[in-house]
């Protein structure tokens, strides 16, 4: 690849602390290696080392969106300050080509005693603005900000809320070539969450090369070409968003289910290769599905989608009736009354759109006889024009934490066909009415 068409690069990038385990460690560090270098002595040290970051290598292309996904402490936070410049690696180096906004932890750059439109004019300095351009711009940030008279107060007064609508308003006025977003965004309101995705898109759209950490994976599938994985201050993954963030929840639910099992081994016979299986797949073949796992896999014996008269189909049209059937044998010793059949449909970036489990509403076990059993949703399609997946899975709702005896992402690939165009992703059944109000 041509180094034009780079945005960001990170070569065998690495961070280091230094853990002193007692107040007083800080300051032997700082004299007793010394003197002990002076006299000849091989220096000893008082601290503990903990790598943040660890030979991280990526790059970002021009007008490439990617994800940045992991756990808390993975060193996602790290990483993007060394990108910004905030942070000194211990080795290693970072390129970026263009103009640079973050929006990282919350009110990073801000001066807590100045207004709010002072630091709109601090920081757009910071970011290469003049004031001749802050000016022609105020406006149109103080609108996106959204903060009425508080424009005018200390931002020391101002909720987190406020400190994010601002620091966003600000980012995204410079029009950069890079983007940076932490999870700050996660603290605004719903609406201002919305109209910062959407200004997100558009950005996108215009060429903008943004990095997006998000603990909400749905996001990071909307919104990302690629996606990183960090565990442990170390890539463990990194590629096509979809793939990489299945993988990620097979790894968080499967850790869980690790954990629930060492609990209760007693009741158990599971193998620990069966208590955590993951098999990679590639989306390319429709006729597998994307991932496929959980404790008791194989237990799911035929998940698809039906017609009103019990034919399996992969084109539904109009708002055509549909049956999704889930045919399966129970888990060994499960308990019967906690057990949850549940389907969704997703999109093609594994959004959900449509979810249902027997589990909803009356909390429905599964307290028939047999230990094969067939369960029949029922709906009328609604879901627009385009290709969609099914997900069929077996659930135990014990615990507040579900627990998936089996998940299988893309059990079936249909799509619907609506005659008429429609707007929007659902076309439910609306009923017009036109009422005449008279004459002023």
């Amino acid at each position: 690849m041509s180094s034009d068409d780079i945005a960001i690069r990170v070569s065998n990038l690495s961070k280091c602390y230094h853990i002193y385990d007692r107040p007083q460690d800080r300051l032997k560090q700082s004299i007793i290696p010394r003197l002990q270098r002076l006299v000849g002595r091989q220096p000893k040290n008082y601290f503990r080392e903990f790598w943040a970051l660890k030979d991280v290598s990526f790059e970002v292309k021009k007008g490439e969106t990617v994800g940045i996904i992991g756990r808390n402490g993975s060193g996602k936070s790290t990483l993007l300050q060394i990108i910004c410049g905030t942070l000194t690696p211990t080795s290693g180096t970072v390129e970026t080509r263009g103009r640079v906004a973050a929006l990282l932890e919350l009110g990073s750059g801000f001066n807590p005693e100045f207004t709010g439109r002072e630091n709109v004019y601090m920081n757009g300095a910071v970011l290469g603005l003049s004031k001749e351009e802050i000016d022609a711009r105020f406006d149109d940030i103080a609108a996106f900000a959204d903060i009425g008279e508080f424009i005018d107060q200390p931002v020391k007064v101002y909720s987190s809320g406020m400190y994010v609508r601002l620091a966003f308003a600000v980012a995204i006025s410079v029009e950069p070539q890079i983007l940076i977003v932490d999870e700050a965004l996660s603290v605004g309101d719903a609406k201002f969450q919305a109209k910062c995705m959407d200004r997100i898109k558009k950005l996108k759209e215009s060429g903008t090369s943004i990095l997006f950490v998000s603990h909400d994976v749905s996001s990071v599938r909307t919104l990302c070409d690629n996606a990183i994985w960090l565990d442990k201050g170390c890539i463990r993954r990194y590629g096509d968003v979809f793939a990489l963030t299945a993988h990620y929840m097979e790894y968080l639910f499967g850790d869980e289910l690790k954990q629930t099992f060492k609990a209760n081994e007693h009741q158990t016979d599971l193998s620990q290769n069966e208590v955590y299986v993951c098999r990679e797949i590639h989306t390319e073949n429709e006729e597998q599905p994307v991932n496929h796992w959980g404790t008791h896999k194989g237990i799911i014996l035929e998940a698809g989608i039906y017609d009103a008269q019990g034919k399996k189909k992969n084109i539904f049209v109009n708002r055509e009736r549909m049956q999704v059937r889930i045919h399966f044998r129970l888990p060994p010793r499960c308990n019967r009354k906690t057990l949850s059949v549940a389907f969704s449909f997703k999109d093609l970036k594994g959004t959900d759109l449509i979810v249902s489990t027997t589990w909803d509403d009356k909390q429905l076990g599964i307290e028939c006889e047999g230990d094969t059993i067939e369960v029949i949703f029922e709906l009328e399609n609604c879901l627009n024009t385009g290709k969609y997946m099914l997900v069929a899975a077996i659930e135990d709702r014990a615990a507040p934490t579900i627990q998936y005896y089996e998940y299988i992402e893309g059990a079936q690939y249909f799509t619907t066909l609506f005659e008429h165009k429609y707007f929007g992703v659902f076309v439910p059944k609306v009923t017009h009415k036109v009422i005449n109000k008279g004459s002023k």
